[in-house]
């Protein structure tokens, strides 16, 4: 049995005979001695293997790297002048009594050390991948930090209740993930988006502190950092006022954070409304390390001879807004350039700015090609509004669709500020910007469906003085949804959840879901809440991207065991994959593109 493991072997073992087990990490021959640096999942040790006995010395000659070894050895000093101050085994090393080939490894396809690995290679190779000590890092930390979750939630009388894995597709939402029926032919069963049914139904039941970190499934186009399946840890509560369940879950975030990373997160949190965040930053999620930050003229535009702002000024949802970045004459003119191409992603038509030399000079002391086109006036507002100065730049978005503005100077912000040059320029502080984001619209038009859509999902509650406006005025109604927001991430969101049946068939009534369609598609959650349904919200936090933040990471690929590539494949066992003629007929499925199944 092993007495240690390898990584954690110090000075307190000093003249014991240990029993390690390991993989070789490297494997030095020191002219007559042999060094191998065995490693496991808590780090190295370095075992001395010495001619003196001839056995051991043979069979450390024939090792190679990602052999798995037993070994067992005497615990010493390591000479004076070579201990390595960076590992826990860095004062001691292994002398080598027995060494025992438990099972040798073919050439690894890639250096355990590497830093520059192809991440195909990686997902290839996974499991030599996770032996990483960086991958072991992350995984060990997402587990510490999945525990310091499941503490917190217990101290506060929470318990975790399994919901079903599969279950009936509801509208809303994202494209589910279908399983077909083999009993029931025809019928699909779904796999759940997210527990947000059943844990009402929990509410109802009584359980009235619930959660899960559970898996939840979404077959959506994989934006860069997106994973088909991925972890909540999903939280419902009664009896809470939003206020009280915002104070809980920023305590367990704060607590979080504490624990696994020893970081003091702000309490308590700002708090900005979803409009503010919007007009402030671009984006409902906005990271607060960045001092940018935008004002709106659209009130000074109204008159302005330059087309392109008095158009979008003149239409009921079109917005003129400026943001001005100090220092930002050092930018190369290519860099102002390359900005215009970037806002064009998000469907801005251009980006007008100007550069401020010197303020003083009125219009000669402004550099742009739109100068000529704008009032003296007008340049004056603009300056006074924005608080610009020497050597500062001030862009411009204009549209007639206000989230084409936003959207485009959002991202616009967050490239200026996370650049060499925001960094340099003072515009980005390092360190941990929370906020809690609340107030959310109720909805959103979609062109495509010609009707509102629920922004939430049609479960949220709405503000209670804006009930009224559920058939009036859906545009300006507000829910009582909060998200929490970290460094330009959402890391948590929840709402108040419809508790009363009359206001659950008001919102339905706004998204145009006839109550024969509710009955059909939500009647076992519409019956529930009948029998004294209590007020309950709940909120759910993406583990995931919560430990791919702890670590660093550059992608939630690097903090979950065995992802998924940005086409849904899993390279390491080749899913999805085909499967057999009787297994389709057993479900009653026969597929379209017969010759595409055949080829397999």
């Amino acid at each position: 049995m092993r007495t240690v493991y390898s990584g954690l072997v110090d000075e307190k073992f000093i003249g014991q005979t240990v029993t390690l087990y390991g993989w070789v990490h490297r494997r030095r021959d020191h002219g007559g001695v042999i060094f191998i640096d065995l490693r496991d999942r808590e780090g190295l040790v370095q075992v001395v293997c010495d001619p003196d006995r001839p056995e051991v010395f043979n069979t450390a000659d024939k090792v190679r790297n990602e052999y798995c070894l037993k070994v067992v050895g005497l615990v010493r000093s390591r000479p004076e002048g070579t201990k390595n101050d960076d590992l826990i085994s860095g004062a001691v090393e292994v002398l080598c009594q027995d060494l025992e080939v438990l099972n040798p490894s073919l050439t690894p396809p890639f250096s355990l050390d590497g830093d520059n690995i192809s991440e195909t290679a990686r997902l290839t190779y996974r499991v030599l991948d996770l032996r990483r000590p960086v991958m072991q890092r992350n995984l060990r930390l997402r587990y510490k930090t999945a525990m310091a979750f499941r503490r917190f939630l217990d101290e506060h009388g929470f318990i975790d209740i399994e919901t079903p894995a599969l279950t009936r597709s509801t509208p809303e939402g994202a494209r589910d993930y279908l399983v077909p029926s083999r009993v029931e032919e025809g019928c699909f069963y779904a796999l759940p988006q997210s527990p947000q049914l059943f844990k009402q139904m929990l509410m109802v039941a009584g359980f009235d502190r619930y959660y899960q970190i559970v898996k939840c499934f979404r077959d959506e186009d994989l934006r860069a950092d997106r994973q088909p399946e991925f972890t909540q840890v999903d939280i419902e509560t009664s009896f809470l006022t939003q206020e009280e369940i915002r104070d809980m879950f920023e305590k367990m975030v704060r607590g979080v954070f504490k624990e696994v990373l020893g970081v003091e997160l702000a309490n308590p949190y700002p708090v900005m409304r979803w409009d503010d965040a919007m007009a402030k930053y671009g984006s409902d999620k906005p990271d607060l390390r960045i001092s940018l930050e935008f004002k709106e003229i659209t009130d000074l535009c109204k008159d302005t001879s330059f087309k392109v702002f008095a158009n979008a000024a003149a239409m009921p949802n079109g917005k003129v807004v400026a943001m001005n970045v100090p220092k930002g004459c050092q930018l190369p003119r290519s860099e102002i350039d390359s900005y215009t191409e970037f806002v064009k992603i998000y469907g801005a038509k251009g980006l007008a700015y100007i550069k401020v030399n010197e303020k003083a000079k009125g219009r000669e002391g402004l550099q742009s090609p739109i100068v000529k086109n704008l009032s003296d006036e007008f340049l004056n507002a603009v300056i006074e509004r924005t608080g610009a100065n020497d050597g500062d730049v001030i862009f411009f978005g204009a549209d007639k669709k206000k989230k084409i503005v936003w959207d485009s100077l959002g991202a616009l912000r967050l490239k200026i500020g996370r650049s060499e040059f925001g960094k340099k320029a003072g515009l980005f502080t390092e360190g941990w910007k929370a906020l809690w984001v609340i107030d959310f619209p109720m909805f959103e038009w979609s062109d495509e469906e010609n009707r509102w859509m629920a922004c939430h999902h049609p479960f949220t509650c709405p503000k209670p003085e804006d009930v009224d406006k559920l058939q009036s005025d859906p545009e300006h109604c507000y829910a009582q949804a909060y998200d929490m927001v970290l460094n330009g991430w959402e890391i948590g969101g929840g709402s108040i959840r419809i508790h009363k049946e009359d206001v659950q068939e008001k919102v339905f009534s706004a998204l145009k879901i006839t109550p024969e369609e509710a009955e059909q598609k939500f009647g076992f959650l519409l019956n529930a809440l009948k029998f004294g349904a209590p007020p309950h919200g709940g909120i759910a936090f993406g583990l995931d991207r919560i430990v791919a933040m702890m670590t660093g990471a550059n992608s939630i690929r690097d903090v979950i065991a065995f992802p998924k590539t940005q086409r849904a494949q899993c390279l390491l066992t080749h899913a999805p994959a085909p499967v057999t003629e009787k297994q389709l007929r057993e479900l009653h499925i026969r597929l379209r593109n017969e010759h595409h199944h055949d080829e397999q």
